[in-house]
């Protein structure tokens, strides 16, 4: 007996609007890299306004970016996490080499893209991943983009190599206590040689690294990055560095040859070429190889280096701020302690703490964690879901600064086009100059200011992670769990003897009492 069979018809879909987003990306090379910028994006935001039941969620854009690695590129990350979390249907880029030089990186993506079903068309090539199976037509203007991006980096390695064998001088950032003059000669900063001075006589003096680390963070001074925190490693850094005696190392690291590039420290793999008298010395040799053979005899009497613990940058103290280093005694003891109170108890009342205790406080932590889940974790995800939800409607001034952004750049552009052919005068171009750099300054701001806004994004990425962990994890903990520390704990602060408070991921915080 045959079934019966009926044919249920679809469903017709109503047409939904199509969120699309922009991506552009200039070379560092372009010769017109503010214009070409500027022009990018308004003309993506002029064609998405064209197309019925289009809607334009951001036009993404970074400047001046090399296209051989992706975790440099800012906006490019923040389109993906976009992407993600469904904000955008589909992307436009102006061609393959904008997206990607890399074809595995390319097609990683492409690939990631098509599973969260965000279709990508790039307008050179006419290459819609929407509608047509064309990995492997990618796959073939990847190779070309990335055999490019190779030929550059061959060209440019070469003529590194001449320079450096001609005894040329090679930098593109100039360290602690210098600044680049003219974009390739070091001249001295006073104020930073003065600090550099300090550190090679308080060490000479007997002082460790860790102490002058503390006194220039204690004194309120910078690093050359700007932070506020000097640690070990930064001041061993400036003792061991060449540069310091007016001398220069080239070629300390290298860069592989095959994609991806990858850069890492030259360990005899290559040659490296010692340049005499390349620039003001701020520090004498005799100090320096002095330096040089204090540090030598500390590491190998002493041992300046710490081994990385599982605590380690983690553990920071209530009291003082400053963080905790670990200590191992004779009789297989180990404990933690700040580092202020270890070298100058009068400043900071904080006692060591011993390894296990922090341990089995983390244990039952997790234990308390995990029994009540839907009291603590749940509530603050349905918060912040909340909040994101509202704060998305805010998305359209995103777009206004960009465009304003755009706007400007073009205008300081076309000023510098004038005077370059000599249709405005120097002083004219100067001040209108000022002016643009100014209104960029604030604009740029306000475009930072709005970007905060997606932190809390993060902040929620964080706090689903902390769940999952916590939801997958053991129904209960007898002992330390390495593992799941480290997927949970993004910081301890050590607020007495008696009490700790966990960081976790999301902003959670959790003080449990040591015993």
């Amino acid at each position: 007996m045959n079934p019966n069979v009926r044919i249920i018809p679809p469903r017709a879909v109503k047409p939904e609007t199509l969120r699309v987003a922009a991506y552009c990306r200039v070379s560092s090379d372009s010769a017109d890299q503010k214009h070409s910028y500027a022009t990018q994006i308004r003309a993506y935001t002029e064609e998405i306004g064209k197309h019925d039941g289009w809607e334009l969620v951001d036009v993404y854009a970074d400047e001046g970016l090399t296209g051989t690695r992706l975790d440099r590129r800012e906006d490019f990350h923040r389109m993906m996490a976009d992407c993600r979390k469904g904000k955008i249907d589909r992307v436009l880029v102006k061609s393959v080499s904008r997206f990607a030089r890399n074809t595995r990186d390319c097609l990683v993506t492409l690939r990631e893209l098509s599973g969260l079903g965000v279709s990508v068309y790039f307008e050179k090539e006419n290459i819609d991943t929407g509608t047509l199976t064309t990995e492997l037509m990618v796959s073939v203007y990847g190779a070309l983009s990335q055999e490019e991006s190779v030929s550059i980096s061959k060209n440019q390695r070469i003529s590194y190599q001449r320079r450096m064998e001609r005894g040329e001088f090679i930098t593109c950032k100039a360290p602690y206590g210098y600044r680049l003059k003219d974009g390739k000669n070091l001249d001295i900063h006073e104020g930073e040689a003065a600090i550099i001075r300090l550190i090679f006589a308080d060490y000479l003096a007997g002082k460790s690294t860790e102490e002058i680390a503390d006194a220039l963070t204690q004194m309120g001074l910078r690093t050359r990055d700007g932070k506020e925190q000097w640690n070990t490693f930064s001041v061993t850094y400036i003792l061991k560095n060449e540069k310091y005696i007016g001398d220069a190392l080239c070629q300390k690291t290298l860069a592989t040859d095959a994609f991806p590039f990858i850069k890492k420290k030259n360990e005899g793999e290559k040659d490296q070429y010692y340049v005499e008298a390349t620039h003001p010395a701020i520090i004498s040799k005799e100090d320096f190889e002095r330096a040089s053979r204090l540090l030598e005899w500390r590491a190998h009497g002493r041992g300046e280096h710490q081994t990385e613990y599982l605590l380690t940058k983690k553990m920071v103290c209530g009291c003082c701020g400053a963080v905790f280093s670990r200590r191992k005694f004779k009789s297989g003891y180990v404990s933690w302690g700040c580092r202020t109170h270890d070298y100058k108890p009068g400043q900071c009342p904080m006692p060591r703490i011993p390894e296990q205790e922090i341990y089995a406080a983390f244990v039952r932590m997790y234990n308390k964690l995990k029994h009540n889940e839907g009291i603590v974790l749940k509530p603050a995800l349905a918060q912040l879901d909340d909040l994101n939800a509202a704060l998305q409607r805010g998305n359209p001034a995103m777009l206004e600064v960009n465009r304003a952004i755009a706007d400007t750049s073009e205008q300081s552009y076309n000023i510098t086009l004038l005077q370059n052919r000599g249709l405005l005068d120097a002083d004219a171009c100067a001040a209108k100059l000022q002016a643009i750099h100014v209104k960029l300054a604030q604009l740029r701001r306000e475009r930072r200011r709005l970007l905060q806004n997606e932190d809390l994004e993060d902040v929620m990425e964080a706090l689903r992670r902390t769940a999952d962990t916590v939801r997958t994890g053991p129904e209960r903990l007898d002992s330390f769990d390495e593992g799941l520390f480290a997927g949970l704990v993004e910081k301890i602060t050590v607020e007495s003897q008696n009490s700790v408070r966990f960081h976790l991921g999301g902003g959670i915080e959790l003080r449990e009492v040591l015993r």
